[in-house]
């Protein structure tokens, strides 16, 4: 390789991270070079697994192998397989970063890829992964029906911000033959943020919480936005958050809920409707904590039918409850029945 090969060579390493689009052209008027000249360079690096090619003809983007972002897009077509595409794409950006790291992007990016690709009902997937302040950035979004549209018709539910409550239990999922229903429950905790945009609902995972939050994004149409981070020096591991759900056979037996989203926000829970839903599903696990976070009050009706009805038709289920203030507390221990 002659001396202006590796000036070039150089240039269009140094220069790409901030000209996906325009390297060519940049390329071009640096050194007074052809079109087709600047491409033979460049094919000789993606040849060389230096650069990764993304799209065809005016999509076309250039990307660093082990950079610190991509983007790509893809057709949701027979044979698209998200192990593949990690393999492809996110492998190589992750293998400079502790292997706890790498074990945790796996797991979220192929759970939330084949997410979309199985459940979306879209044409499209778009994903952007960026590596920024410390943090890994993964964006994936389709445009298919909306995670919790596709719920709420899934249970047929009066209200879509229901959706939430039964997605956020585990162990549901719209398509039971070929799905657990694990992967977001997971996800979301071993990530140090997630959030799903959805139907111009945004919900964000914090703390053993899920929010509803103000924010949305005016740009985004139709479909469902999942975005996870985590610190690049995050000590975590899949298996530590695991362990914390699984019993002793290793079965998903645990799960925390959210008992405000079993309501709108200025309802109060009285009714043993709302317990009901509250409680769907929930008889798949051995140990359901309730977190009475942002619950102001509760009626009898309501707790009789968790911590009796429910009880005694599922009584090797453990019941358990966190963050109630004192007027719930009260309620929950007056009628819940005394243990004889």
């Amino acid at each position: 390789m002659n001396n202006k090969s590796v000036k070039i060579r150089e240039f269009i390493l140094k220069m790409l991270p901030e000209h996906s689009r325009d390297i060519v052209a940049l390329t071009m008027a640096e050194f007074g070079i052809t079109r087709q000249a600047v491409h033979l360079h460049i094919n000789k690096e993606i040849e060389s697994g230096n650069i990764v090619k993304i799209g065809e003809t005016k999509t076309t983007r250039y990307f660093l192998i082990g950079g610190d972002k991509i983007e790509f897009s893809h057709k949701i077509k027979a044979g698209i397989e998200e192990d593949r595409v990690w393999s492809k794409y996110v492998k190589p950006m992750m293998l400079k970063y502790s292997d706890n790291i790498q074990r945790i992007i796996a797991y979220g990016f192929t759970e939330m890829y084949n997410n979309a690709i199985d459940h979306s009902g879209g044409t499209s997937i778009y994903t952007q992964i960026e590596v920024r302040d410390g943090n890994i950035e993964i964006i994936i979004m389709d445009n298919g029906i909306g995670i919790f549209k596709k719920i709420q018709e899934s249970l047929k539910l009066d209200s879509i911000r229901e959706s939430l409550l039964h997605l956020s239990k585990g162990k549901f999922t719209t398509d039971p033959k070929r799905h657990t229903g694990e992967g977001i429950f997971f996800t979301s905790r071993i990530f140090d943020q997630f959030s799903i945009l959805s139907s111009d609902l945004y919900y964000s995972f914090t703390n053993q919480d899920w929010l509803l939050s103000g924010e949305k994004n005016e740009n985004f149409g139709k479909g469902t936005l999942i975005k996870m981070v985590i610190s690049i020096n995050s000590a975590k591991t899949p298996k530590e958050i695991m362990d914390k759900y699984t019993d002793e056979n290793f079965g998903f037996s645990k799960t925390i809920v959210a008992v405000a989203l079993s309501a709108d926000p200025n309802d109060p829970h009285v009714s043993r409707s709302q317990a009901k839903r509250l409680m769907m599903g929930l008889d798949k696990f051995k140990t359901i904590v309730l977190n009475f976070e942002g619950v102001s009050s509760v009626g009898q009706a309501f707790v009789d039918e968790i911590f009796r009805v429910f009880k005694n038709e599922h009584p090797a289920i453990e019941i358990q409850y966190i963050n109630a203030n004192n007027d719930v507390d009260i309620m929950i221990k007056i009628g819940t029945p005394k243990i004889q």
